[in-house]
């Protein structure tokens, strides 16, 4: 096993860092991501590739008051190169504005930093800078870059745990046959504890899936410690402190927010209180469509599936992990909501587009509905995405989902080998059903790029 010391350099978001730095029409980054996924962390050891790192964390008033009472960016600049110890014109700096939601001003500055300090590399994040998004703080649009931090994926679990031949299986289009087990093993374990970064080092370290459960209690403690920050009112932070701990129970099932998690809450305050943990990605509300023809839209007037920031602590707070721990086929765990919540995440992680979130597909008519659990968009087409095992025949959704957009290649997610067949819907419409071991959840734009030009 790898050293937890090197841990965060093998996030692959690393990649896309280097290429922010490097690139000729860099703007100032904003970093966006949940509470405790490792945004400081991330950056910190980024700073390696920097001449000299500036770090400002504006929760601290010695920090935060470089920017106050400041009439110019000039002046700005010059307080903290002065404040930090720092020289102006030595080498590549790279500034660090943490919880730059503490300071709205802070925020305003970015845009001049884009525009009369360009060879500085700046860096924004903030635990709760989700949460302000939408308020009326106003954020320098077309001045800033964004990226954003997930959680980790299957592939960087396989990075963290140093399983260097796994992954190269792991990437490998098609899978070889021998790997099947070894990368189904991988992505059980991988599934049961999670993407929270101090619940990987923490597993990496001791092997020891007793010891996790500290991790989660603490994640959660502090997502309820945030409460009065997200909220506008004391109504509000009572719904929020409900919904929190009601969402990791309920994640992966299609909700109402009328009375959600057996409260007395109506659908206005509930709704908002969800929308603004889903503005601090704690949650997503993941809407289906009920188109079959690209652009999809999601219909907001239908019920949501619920999907909480990691799979990890929805089997702990759901208090599944002993099923998922003894099971051979995920599919059959929980009616099922465990592996298509985590092939959501893997979906989630995969997705480079801010304005594009998951979908399904759902044909809701009265004696004949019909639910399709992923539609996944690949240079302009759409794809049909069904996690489930059993057989080929009995995908009724996918089958008529396929029937009505007439698409020639569906994906079926399950606990089986890789295969293809060559198939017909229930009403004679050909199609080729792609078979993809669910582990492979996150390298599926590469296996629709490779099958879809066989």
């Amino acid at each position: 096993m790898k050293s937890s010391r090197n841990i965060m350099y093998d996030r692959k978001i690393i990649t896309k860092l280097i290429e922010w730095k490097d690139s000729p029409y860099r703007k100032p980054l904003v970093l966006r991501g949940a509470r405790q996924v490792g945004k400081t962390t991330l950056i910190d050891q980024f700073a390696s590739f920097f001449d000299q790192y500036i770090y400002l964390n504006l929760e601290v008033d010695e920090d935060k008051v470089i920017f106050q009472n400041r009439s110019s960016i000039e002046e700005i600049v010059d307080a903290l190169f002065f404040m930090k110890d720092k020289k102006k014109n030595d080498g590549s700096t790279l500034i660090f504005i943490d919880e730059i939601q503490e300071l709205p001003e802070a925020i305003g500055t970015l845009r001049y930093f884009y525009e009369k300090f360009p060879d500085y590399h700046v860096v924004a994040a903030g635990s709760l800078l989700e949460a302000v998004f939408n308020s009326k703080v106003q954020f320098p649009v077309g001045r800033v870059d964004y990226l954003v931090l997930h959680p980790f994926s299957f592939e960087e679990f396989l990075l963290a745990c140093g399983e260097k031949q796994v992954l190269e299986q792991f990437y490998h289009i098609p899978v070889a046959p021998f790997a099947h087990e070894r990368l189904m093993k991988f992505f059980h374990t991988y599934t049961l504890i999670g993407g929270m970064p101090e619940a990987v080092k923490r597993y990496v370290e001791k092997q020891d899936l007793v010891s996790l459960k500290p991790v989660y209690e603490t994640l959660l403690l502090s997502y309820l410690d945030d409460v009065e920050k997200y909220a506008r009112n004391h109504t509000q932070i009572q719904v929020i402190r409900h919904a929190i701990p009601a969402c990791f129970r309920e994640a992966g099932s299609r909700i109402k927010f009328h009375g959600f998690g057996s409260s007395v809450y109506g659908s206005r305050e509930m709704g908002e209180a969800l929308r603004t943990l889903q503005k601090a990605r704690l949650i997503n509300l993941v809407y289906p469509t009920v188109q079959t023809r690209l652009p999809f839209m999601p219909d907001f007037k239908k019920s949501p599936r619920l999907h909480v920031v990691d799979t990890g602590l929805f089997n702990y707070f759901a208090g599944i992990q002993k099923d998922v721990f003894n099971s051979g086929d995920l599919t059959d765990v929980f009616y099922g909501r465990v592996i298509e919540h985590v092939v959501g995440q893997e979906l989630t992680a995969i997705n480079d587009d801010l304005l594009r979130n998951l979908l399904f597909w759902v044909r809701e008519k009265e004696g004949a509905s019909s639910e399709l659990d992923y539609l996944m968009v690949r240079d302009g087409k759409g794809y049909p995405v069904e996690v489930k095992s059993g057989k080929s025949g009995k995908l009724r959704s996918l089958h008529q989902y396929v029937d009505s957009s007439k698409s020639s290649l569906a994906i079926r997610l399950y606990a089986g080998s890789l295969s293809v067949e060559k198939l017909k819907t229930l009403t004679g419409t050909p199609f080729t059903l792609l078979n993809i071991p669910y582990y492979l959840a996150g390298n599926l734009a590469g296996y629709i790029d490779h099958f879809a030009t066989q």
